[in-house]
């Protein structure tokens, strides 16, 4: 059963201005791991959060930094959730979360589908 989608579009350059501008910015928003990686990157795991509350219902309980995008071998992105943001999910009866994020052209987006449950 489908619980929820949710998507989201980034502008690369305003979210460049935006972390430019304000540095802790991206302490409050990812994990240390992925505050390494390039800005087209970055953009795009923003707008999965992002989509992530939005297939959620909405953001209580759920914390930035408790959610990382992570990788199966193949490529495929995942969340990697801990704390409390694992904690709603699963109270929500969400089994399996959907991930499919792009960049190109100054835009990075992101699609998720949370399926599980009917608790």
């Amino acid at each position: 059963m489908i619980h929820g989608t949710g998507i989201d579009l980034v502008d690369i350059a305003r979210f460049e201005r935006s972390v430019t501008r304000t540095p802790r910015l991206l302490p409050r928003l990812f994990t240390e791991s992925e505050q390494r990686l390039r800005l087209p990157s970055l953009a795009a795991r923003f707008a999965a959060k992002e989509a992530l509350i939005k297939a959620l219902g909405g953001s209580d309980g759920v914390h930035w930094t408790e959610i990382e995008i992570g990788a199966e071998p193949s490529g495929k992105p995942l969340f990697l959730l801990s704390g409390s943001t694992a904690a709603v999910v699963a109270e929500r009866g969400i089994t399996t979360l959907h991930l499919s994020m792009t960049h190109d052209a100054g835009l990075a987006m992101a699609y998720v589908i949370a399926e599980g449950t009917d608790a």
